[in-house]
């Protein structure tokens, strides 16, 4: 399964909801990603330029999508961004391969 690593930031809306009625969203998030497959890693919240992190692991892209567009959807967040993290094998095995991309630069 792939990793992803995914940065969020609430509403202030959804932050004055928060303070009336505190919640652990570590059990919402884990619930959407385990109805794909996949598993919640790790839940976490940050000063700075987002408001938390999370880790998932799920079984594809698409399904990984599938969470980010339904949580996205959900209108309880500013901003989402994810990337997906390659393993150290996955990065070997694309340094393999790029020996053989004859790669030109622009105008060479």
């Amino acid at each position: 399964m792939a990793m992803y690593l995914t940065r969020f930031s609430y509403t202030p809306e959804t932050w004055a909801r928060m303070i009336e009625n505190p919640e652990d969203r570590r059990e919402a998030a884990r619930s959407y990603i385990e109805s794909v497959g996949g598993k919640l890693h790790g839940f976490w919240y940050a000063f700075g330029e987002h408001d938390g992190w999370n880790l998932w692991e799920a079984p594809d892209n698409v399904s990984m999508a599938a969470v980010a567009l339904a949580i996205g959807a959900g209108g309880a967040l500013s901003s989402m961004e994810t990337t997906v993290l390659l393993s150290v094998e996955d990065t070997i095995e694309a340094l393999e391969k790029a020996k053989s991309v004859h790669y030109r630069p622009p105008a060479a």
